[in-house]
């Protein structure tokens, strides 16, 4: 591939990150860190946008697949000529096979679906395809050890995909989607086989609640760990971490009870948030 098609790929995949929340922690890293995390981003939103798409099932499966046999066609050394910048952030931060394949996994739990009020143990399932392995593809571009990289990629991973939840429960129900978890909701003896009856229910907040505080405890262990680990390592999951930390207790605040207005990070928060992180 000439250098002049590479610029064009990595101008492609940083179009595709310009649009996530998650763009401006991005920028802050390094050129050769900041390309590949715009890689895996552009990778995660081709897979997230088959899934979310309106393509019939069995397209929408057929595309999975195809995704699966280029993630082995970088690792057999003959990536398209598309997935080249991919395929270069793989060598360079040697990223894991499995955790490409991973992120696809959590994707088909969507297009399989719709996800309507699994168990906990499912929920966390799909939680660690669909962010802790992004996570554990971004700790190895951030260059963490081992060990706290796979530990920051569990919680912080979840304690994000759970806020993501709760911040979206009405957009998702649309869906027919409701990845609030059959126990909690059970317990609190809402119905689990009606979506939208169940985010009527008065007792919809608690659950919810309950919910919130599984993801607080996750942002508290993610930030034990950051805080034993070198600044300018933790300098991006920082801004993260903190950004839907401010989601976070923007929906505590609002509560869950319906009517819910949505919540946003608005653009001055989020640069204070990493104007803090960059000087401090």
């Amino acid at each position: 591939m000439t250098q002049a098609a590479l610029r064009a790929e990595e101008t492609e995949a940083e179009s595709s990150a310009r649009g996530s929340s998650f763009y401006a922690a991005m920028r802050i890293m390094p050129p050769p860190q900041r390309r590949a995390m715009y890689e895996i981003y552009h990778y995660c939103r081709a897979i997230d946008d088959i899934a979310d798409g309106e393509g019939e099932l069995g397209w929408r499966i057929e595309q999975l697949g195809k995704w699966r046999s280029h993630i082995a066609d970088i690792y057999d050394g003959q990536p398209p000529e598309k997935l080249e910048g991919l395929a270069a952030a793989t060598r360079e931060f040697g990223l894991l096979r499995e955790d490409f394949l991973a992120v696809i996994d959590g994707m088909e739990m969507d297009v399989r679906g719709p996800i309507t009020a699994p168990d906990m143990k499912t929920l966390y399932l799909y939680c660690d395809r669909v962010a802790s392995a992004v996570g554990r593809l971004s700790v190895r571009v951030f260059g963490m050890p081992e060990e706290d990289g796979l530990a920051l990629s569990h919680h912080l991973g979840l304690a994000l995909q759970l806020t993501n939840i709760l911040r979206d429960i009405d957009e998702d129900v649309l869906l027919g989607r409701l990845y609030l978890p059959s126990d909690l909701l059970v317990k609190a003896g809402i119905p689990v086989n009606d979506p939208l009856a169940a985010l009527s229910h008065p007792a919809i907040a608690s659950v919810c609640t309950e919910l919130a505080g599984k993801a607080l405890s996750h942002f508290a262990e993610a930030d034990a760990i950051m805080s034993r680990n070198e600044r300018r390592r933790v300098r991006t999951p920082r801004v993260m971490s903190h950004a839907y930390r401010a989601i976070h207790t923007a929906l505590m605040e609002r509560g869950f009870a319906p009517p819910r207005r949505p919540v946003h990070l608005s653009k001055v928060k989020l640069g204070y948030i990493l104007v803090r992180n960059i000087l401090f």
